[in-house]
């Protein structure tokens, strides 16, 4: 795994970190948050190379998809 890849997986931990406080929900455990994280970030992937957009701005959408 590359460093990038490492780098918007940390975000997308601290992201949704923020996203289940801000909901008043608990957060789940660090193994949990990883695995979310994991798959968010793929599925950014994948939504960015299917529609030429920006991965980052991906990552956001989907974790303010998951608070609706």
């Amino acid at each position: 795994m590359g460093f990038i890849r490492r780098q918007e997986e940390r975000l997308a931990i601290r992201l949704l970190t923020w996203q289940y406080q801000r909901m008043n929900l608990p957060v789940p455990g660090l193994e949990e948050l990883e695995r979310q994280a994991v798959k968010l970030v793929n599925d950014a992937h994948r939504i960015a190379r299917e529609r030429g957009r920006n991965v980052m701005s991906i990552l956001r959408e989907m974790i303010s998809d998951i608070r609706k």
